[in-house]
């Protein structure tokens, strides 16, 4: 297994970042959906990683960079080949650890309400993230759950 940063120009990224988008898109009103694209996703205050199990993608995980102390988790996606053989917490992981040695202080995210959502939600509460209200230009929206921590 390796993680690493990604520039988002391969195939095997655009089609799972596609497969993510039509998943949130399938599940979410379009106004309830903050998936970003590839190209949003190549912004300069946000670094990209993937997952790799031997030459295939298994997923990947974005930290967008708000201030010198507050990070927030983007993109975060398991495969739909790989699910259930535990790489989001491995992804998570390395993304707290990245964050620490930029010095970042908070870690924000958004996610789902809907059921699709529940174990993304119970992975982010087995890491110390807790509910909190819409942080950066989030609104509240009730298909949308905020959480955060102190890293």
């Amino acid at each position: 297994m390796e993680i690493r940063i990604d520039d988002l120009r391969g195939p095997e990224i655009a089609a799972l970042l596609d497969e993510h988008l039509a998943d949130m898109y399938r599940i979410s009103p379009p106004e309830s959906v903050h998936a970003l694209d590839l190209e949003a996703l190549r912004a300069p205050d946000i670094t990209f990683w993937t997952l790799w199990q031997a030459q295939e993608l298994a997923g990947c995980i974005a930290l967008k960079q708000h201030s010198p102390e507050f990070g927030e988790i983007k993109s975060m996606r398991t495969s739909n080949a790989f699910r259930g053989q535990g790489l989001a917490p491995k992804l998570l992981h390395h993304l707290i650890d990245k964050a620490r040695l930029r010095g970042l202080q908070r870690l924000s995210l958004e996610t789902g309400t809907e059921p699709f959502f529940a174990p993304a939600r119970q992975l982010y509460i087995a890491f110390g993230f807790t509910e909190c209200p819409p942080f950066a230009t989030y609104i509240e929206d009730p298909n949308s759950l905020f959480m955060t921590r102190v890293i």
